[in-house]
C-alpha cells in the first residue's frame, strides 16, 4: 500500500476502460497523461491535482439512487473523496468512501471504470486544485439503512426519476444510464 500502488491501480483502470465515447476517450488518454507525469497525482498531498475515487450507489432494484448533499458543493452528488495512501487501489478507496460516508456495508462494487471526470475545485487543501474523478458502479442491498457521516450535509435515496432540484441532474443522469446498461437494465 503505497502511492506506487494506487498509481498502478489507477493507471490500469484507465487503460482497460472501454470508453463509451471519442469525449471520454480523450479524457483517458489525458489522465493518463497526467499520471505519466505524476507520480503522487493519486494523493491530495498533489496540489496542481489528483485523482478521486467516486461511487454511483443504486439499490439492486435499480429504481434508487443514493446522494449526498456535499458541503463544499452545496448540490446532491454522487459519494466519493480522496484516496488514502492505506487503500490498495483506487477501487478500494471509492469503497472505503463509500462505505464510510454511507453507513452501509455490505456493498458491492464492480471494479471497472463506468465514467471519468474533471473539475476544478477548492478541497481540504484550501487551494484551488483539479480532482479527476474515477466514478465506479456500487450495490446496495435494497431497503439498506444509511448513516450519514460528517463529511455530508445531508444523506438521502432518491427514486432515479425524481431527483431532488438541487442535484448535479445531468452527472447522476448519465451515470444512472450507464448503470443501467451495465447491469442490463437499460
Amino acid at each position: 500500500m503505497s502511492s506506487e500502488t494506487l498509481h498502478a491501480s489507477a493507471t490500469s483502470v484507465l487503460e482497460s476502460w472501454i470508453t463509451p465515447s471519442e469525449h471520454d476517450e480523450s479524457l483517458r488518454h489525458t489522465m493518463l497523461a497526467f499520471l505519466d507525469s505524476a507520480p503522487d497525482g493519486c494523493l491530495r498531498r498533489h496540489a496542481p491535482g489528483h485523482i478521486t475515487a467516486s461511487s454511483l450507489i443504486l439499490d439492486e432494484s435499480g429504481r434508487h439512487v443514493l446522494l449526498t448533499l456535499h458541503p463544499r458543493v452545496g448540490r446532491w452528488i454522487q459519494l466519493g473523496g480522496h484516496c488514502e495512501p492505506e487503500d490498495n487501489s483506487v477501487v478500494d478507496s471509492a469503497l472505503r468512501e463509500a462505505r464510510e460516508e454511507s453507513g452501509i456495508h455490505d456493498l458491492r462494487i464492480d471494479p471497472e471504470l463506468l465514467s471519468a471526470h474533471t473539475h476544478p475545485i477548492t478541497c481540504s487543501l484550501g487551494v484551488p486544485t483539479r480532482h479527476l474523478d474515477l466514478r465506479f458502479l456500487v450495490v446496495a442491498p435494497d431497503n439498506s439503512p444509511i448513516v450519514r457521516s460528517e463529511e455530508s450535509t445531508d444523506l438521502r435515496w432518491w427514486p432515479v426519476d425524481a431527483l431532488p432540484e438541487s442535484a448535479e441532474r445531468e452527472t447522476i443522469d448519465h451515470l444512472v444510464a450507464l448503470a443501467r446498461t451495465r447491469l442490463g437494465q437499460a
